[in-house]
């Protein structure tokens, strides 16, 4: 198992946070803590792709891109003339 490692002034850090918050523990403050940024985290992702409809979409259209449509062409056109101008 890995473990993190702290520089001695993080692990003072978060035993303050810790204590100042109510935890029992540097290990419960951490615990916590992750837990809400991964709440979070994944929070944001299924709000992205909320169905697994909208996931297969999604992924397919990364592993099978469909051809550039004259639109996207004519802007692709347009962005390389600003940008050699430059």
């Amino acid at each position: 198992m890995n473990y993190a490692r702290l520089s001695k002034s993080q692990k003072e850090f978060f035993e303050y946070a810790a204590r100042i918050s109510g935890f029992k523990s540097l290990s419960e403050f951490v615990i916590h803590s992750a837990q809400q940024v991964a709440d979070k985290i994944v929070e944001k992702h299924n709000t992205f792709l909320a169905t697994e409809e909208d996931k297969k979409i999604f992924f397919n259209a990364l592993v099978n891109p469909p051809k550039p449509n004259k639109a996207l062409k004519e802007a692709y056109k347009t962005y390389q003339k600003k940008v050699s101008a430059k």
